[in-house]
């Protein structure tokens, strides 16, 4: 990697893994940014396809990207990898296969410069590639409020490519977790944002790509499980809010979300994810007599539980 004598307003960072079909469209969003003071970080994971050929005349007709190579070690620390080579004042992740609009980073770095107490700035999004005509457009709301710890506790409340920060907020905190193998932003924005002012700019200005190849949203339990871990981790680590909660709230904000989960996955019919999310719940002796008749049959083998779902499915239509 080339040496970046150059300090802009922002760092990108993005972890790329066999993405040589749609890096070059995340790329020219950051391109055709109206904020053109930032440098783009690529880090190739490993790749087994062309990414790296692909990033290697990206970059050479562009001097702010910049790129480097490692063994495929996952999207968490390809991400820790760019951020001792950041230069920027913020920092701002985006996936090589998600976009932003132009207004993005101008709008959110004015945002943070307006704010001087706020250490993280957030907007809307809109996930595209749905079927069925899901994914409207979505502004979140002003999160920062007395019930900003419970929210965010709850869950994720904007995607990687949604946020722009300080930068040394990021070194400080040290950066994402890479035991986790999904939800790694979740965890990141859970630290920094219980700890830092949140400021809302309300627009659609990230967007989330669904597609047909691999991706860590696809695996419902996966995601279900790391995100309970994840909000076990900042439990364990703030033993403070677990006290000031109480053991009541704490359930329901962690495992009444991952039982909500659990009921995503099983109206779903995918039977193997909800019966993975509902056996954690039942172990830890959660749920109404109405949830436990619904979790009581993953106790039976994968092929009778879906024999009987599929009679009960059929007597309803």
């Amino acid at each position: 990697m080339r040496k970046h004598e150059h300090s802009p307003t922002v760092s990108i960072i993005m972890p790329c893994y066999n993405e040589a079909s749609r890096i070059d469209r995340s790329i020219a969003s950051v391109q055709a940014q109206t904020l053109h003071d930032w440098e783009l970080i690529v880090v190739d994971d490993g790749s087994t396809d062309d990414s790296w050929q692909v990033l290697t005349a990206l970059s050479a007709s562009d001097t702010r990207i910049r790129i480097l190579r490692q063994q495929n070690a996952g999207a968490a620390a390809a991400r820790n990898r760019g951020l001792p080579l950041a230069n920027g004042r913020f920092i701002a992740f985006l996936d090589a296969d998600d976009t932003w609009e132009p207004q993005f980073l101008e709008a959110m770095s004015s945002a943070l410069d307006s704010n001087a107490e706020a250490g993280i700035a957030y907007c809307g999004w809109q996930n595209l590639g749905l079927p069925g005509g899901q994914g409207l457009p979505f502004v979140p709301p002003d999160y920062e409020t007395p019930a900003k710890l419970e929210i965010l506790l709850e869950g994720c409340r904007w995607p990687i490519h949604g946020a722009l920060t300080r930068a040394p907020l990021i070194r400080g905190c040290g950066g994402f977790d890479e035991t986790l193998s999904s939800c790694m932003d979740y965890d990141l924005w859970l630290r920094l944002g219980t700890e830092q002012r949140l400021h809302r700019v309300p627009e659609v200005l990230a967007y989330y790509h669904h597609h047909g190849g691999v991706q860590i949203t696809c695996d419902r339990s996966r995601i279900a499980l790391n995100h309970f871990r994840t909000q076990r981790k900042f439990l364990e680590d703030h033993p403070e809010v677990a006290r000031r909660l109480g053991i009541f709230r704490v359930r329901q904000l962690t495992l009444g979300e991952l039982l909500r989960r659990g009921y995503a996955a099983y109206w779903q019919r995918d039977l193997p994810a909800a019966r993975t999310i509902f056996r954690v719940v039942m172990r830890s002796g959660y749920g109404t007599a109405k949830d436990w008749l619904h979790m009581l049959p993953c106790l039976l083998p994968l092929c009778v539980h879906s024999r009987v779902l599929q009679y009960i499915d059929s007597h309803r239509r």
